[in-house]
């Protein structure tokens, strides 16, 4: 979810409603002001700790105060809003806050003992905080006299759903009761408890207080566990519930060792991230896929999951087999009355910036189904798996089909007859994404003895012809594609990030990559302007040019850096040949990494990058989103240009001759679901050190 007032059109945060209008007053009287709205909650000096299904959030004191996100939550319900230490009737002085991993925070604050002349603290509070609710709090003594004072919790909650708390808005308390070793609130839909380990001495249910009278010696410490619990009363379908604690993860965890040190620390902090978002498909828990982000989008969000399970390939086919499956299952499969397009997954209209259409993410995810489907085949899919889930790929080949609007595909959620009186625009990513799920549906098709390969070879180049023909704009700086046709075919201008969909082409038989709808030329003068500092603003690509008279470097797709696109840029300009390009990009990516403790957000601002300046958060960033963590990650592989395809036995090795991180080792990736590792000297040649036996290897 995301805040409204920055909110993209997918967003499942409802905006605010506009304040009622006042009657019509009579001339000259002052009409009354409407009521301020809310301020949306922000989250970029949070403390967020996210382990799918479960999160929690606080300032770098580690108090939860009931302001704005903070709070321990669980499937979208705050189960605790306020936990407010004191120890000794004060609240020690903050010295330290920060993530240990995406899942954990570390507080550490600091108290003087009354009337104690010293002036260096004797007495140390340390928080360590779980997302899945389990806090444990430690007071250490390492002074010369015995600490004899109260330490006190003050607790409350709302229960409010994440939803309204990220509009802005904020109930009162529940009252609570006092329950075993703790506390309970509770409302018409859900019930909370927290409880406490050891009991306190004192439980104060009229304000909502802990208390526990300490006598800690010289060198001592003490200890107590507190647990947050959260039950529905609602009936209805089970919520995606977490990994679980004896489930692997869906990936292998590579190793990365490089000259640039920032790369080393980006991709294991990326891959952490993304572990936060990993939820099991209720209808089947051993099928994981990753959440959106958090806090605002804390759910499925088909296009977003597939992203992720597609750039974290590398390490193996396990998250994209159970998106894809997650996914299967939630496919239209029939027409009917309110129903639009068989084959068709779920996903809303996402705002696209102040000179493009919105765009729709059912359509990307159904495109992007096929294409996750044939990339995990060549990378090891096993056959009986990519069998199973096949008629789900026809099916979304089958949207494809009647998806040309003006020769050019356009939403595919409309009605065709719908789509005809009313054409909508037709954009440059999404002709991109089809061309490639056709190829891939051909392979597809072809491979497993299906009809229809040789049609979508042919739509695809048919496609192909007509987008160079039309979507290419001369101008006098060596011209540029439109970002998008109005209805009509009046090109569209705009120059925007998202035209590295362009560049990425998809893995094709051989390690080879497709034909893409550019020509070489084309593809040229596109890699020139990405790299120019219209689009690149030094920390990563601009969604929207800084030429344009509506940028804004906070709008998240007029002007912010998305880190998806841009490691999307660097993967697909390193792979077209425009090694230094790439190289540019990603020490954009790298050099923003670094001032985000190696834990990049979905998306900052696109000021232009200065010396001795960080680059500035986004109010409305998911931090941790999964396509940033995945795509940070993938920017790393994407440099040793290993592209296998497993079903020919063949894995071929093309790194970047550049070598932008000076020498490269990846261990731990897998190609055929074997250990695959890499070597990448600083000019330039790979070394495969580690590779299945059935596998012919050829390198550059």
């Amino acid at each position: 979810m995301r805040p409204p007032q920055a909110a993209p059109a997918e967003s499942v945060v409802g905006a605010p409603r506009p304040a009622a209008r006042p009657d019509q007053a009579h001339p000259g009287q002052q009409r009354p002001m409407a009521p301020p709205r809310p301020q949306p909650a922000a989250a970029h000096h949070t403390i967020l700790c996210v382990n799918a299904p479960a999160m929690a959030a606080s300032g770098p004191d580690g108090q939860l105060r009931g302001h704005g996100l903070h709070g321990f939550y669980r499937s979208g319900i705050r189960v605790v809003a306020r936990m407010e230490l004191r120890l000794g009737g004060i609240e020690p002085l903050p010295l330290q806050g920060t993530l240990t991993s995406a899942a954990e925070a570390r507080f550490l604050g600091a108290v003087r003992l009354p009337g104690d002349p010293d002036p260096d603290p004797a007495l140390t509070v340390e928080r360590l905080r779980h997302a899945d609710g389990v806090e444990t709090v430690t007071v250490r003594n390492t002074g010369a006299r015995p600490a004899r004072l109260p330490l006190e919790l003050a607790l409350g909650t709302d229960l409010g759903p994440v939803a309204e708390i990220a509009a802005g808005q904020r109930s009162p308390d529940l009252p609570c009761q006092v329950q075993s070793a703790g506390l309970r609130w509770a409302n018409p839909a859900h019930s909370a408890t927290v409880t406490a380990k050891p009991s306190p001495h004192a439980v104060l249910a009229g304000a909502g207080v802990l208390r526990w009278d300490l006598e800690i010696q010289p060198g001592a410490r003490w200890s107590v566990e507190l647990r947050t619990e959260l039950e529905s009363a609602l009936p209805g379908p089970r919520p995606p519930g977490g990994r679980g604690a004896g489930v692997p993860l869906p990936w292998s965890e590579p190793n990365v060792r490089c000259d640039d040190h920032r790369a080393e620390l980006l991709v294991p902090r990326s891959l952490d991230a993304l572990a936060g978002l990993l939820l099991a498909d209720p209808d089947r828990p051993t099928d994981l896929y990753a959440a959106s982000g958090a806090p605002w989008r804390f759910g499925l969000a088909p296009a977003d999951a597939l992203w992720a399970a597609r750039l974290t390939l590398p390490l193996g086919t396990r998250l994209a087999a159970g998106t894809l499956r997650a996914l299967a299952r939630r496919q239209q499969i029939a027409t009917g009355p309110g129903q639009h397009t068989e084959g068709l997954l779920p996903g809303a209209m996402r705002h696209a910036g102040p000179d493009l259409p919105p765009s729709c993410t059912a359509t990307e995810a159904t495109l992007l189904f096929v294409t996750v489907l044939a990339e995990a085949w060549r990378w090891g899919l096993p056959r009986q798996e990519v069998a199973e889930l096949l008629p789900a790929a026809e099916r979304a080949l089958a949207a494809l089909r009647g998806g040309l609007v003006e020769g050019f595909v356009t939403d595919l959620s409309r009605p065709a007859e719908e789509r005809a009186a009313h054409p909508p625009a037709a954009r440059s990513d999404v002709q991109a994404q089809a061309h490639r799920a056709a190829l891939h549906g051909a392979e597809l098709l072809a491979a497993f003895g299906r009809p229809g390969a040789e049609e979508w070879c042919g739509w695809a180049a048919a496609l192909r012809a007509r987008f160079r023909d039309q979507f290419w704009i001369d101008d006098l700086s060596g011209g540029r594609p439109a970002a998008a046709l109005a209805p009509g075919g009046r090109p569209m201008p705009a120059v925007t990030a998202s035209l590295v969909h362009l560049l990425d082409l998809g893995l094709a038989a051989e390690g080879e990559l497709h034909e893409g709808l550019l020509d070489r030329e084309q593809a040229r003068v596109l890699a020139q302007r990405l790299a120019a500092p219209e689009l690149d603003c030094g920390w990563g690509l601009r969604t929207l040019s800084a030429k344009s008279a509506r940028f804004n470097p906070l709008g998240h797709r007029s002007g912010a850096v998305r880190v998806h696109e841009s490691a999307l840029a660097v993967a697909g300009l390193a792979d077209a040949g425009f090694e230094r390009e790439a190289g540019a990009l990603l020490e954009g990516l790298l050099g923003a990494a670094a001032h985000f403790d190696g834990r990049l957000p979905e998306m900052y601002a696109g000021e232009q990058r200065v010396a001795g300046c960080p680059p500035v958060p986004h109010p409305a960033a998911s931090h941790p989103a999964a396509v940033s963590a995945a795509g940070a990650a993938h920017a790393v592989f994407a440099l040793a240009g290993v592209r296998p395809d497993v079903p020919a036995g063949r894995v071929l090795v093309r790194p970047a001759s550049t070598a932008p991180l000076g020498e490269l080792e990846l261990t731990g990736l897998r190609v055929a679901g074997e250990p695959f590792s890499v070597r990448v000297s600083r000019i330039g040649v790979a070394v495969v050190e580690e590779a299945s036996g059935a596998l012919q290897l050829g390198a550059r």
